[in-house]
């Protein structure tokens, strides 16, 4: 992942540019965390809010990744586009 979007209770998103694809326009996005496995993630796509993959986070934390996509989809769009948080 290239950009960094934001830090809540010590989990760190990530987001990549908008690539442009056989279904559209998408932005991947990363959770992660430390753990005493090295990290724990949760990797999907947007604007589907989609988890393609995860490692060491709960069904609860999922649900709640996904409600704060939702919420903030628009603004880690403009990110992407714009080239990350730090330019927008």
């Amino acid at each position: 992942m290239k950009y960094y979007y934001s830090t809540m209770d010590g989990i760190v998103l990530t987001h990549s540019d908008i690539k442009d694809g056989e279904l559209g326009r998408s932005v991947r996005f990363r959770f992660e965390r430390p753990s005493a496995s090295g990290f724990d993630f949760a990797e999907g796509i947007l604007p589907e809010r989609t988890i393609l993959k995860s490692y060491g986070f709960s069904e609860d934390e999922l649900l709640a990744f996904d409600s704060y996509l939702r919420d903030n989809l628009f603004l880690i769009w403009e990110y992407a586009q714009k080239g990350g948080g730090l330019n927008a």
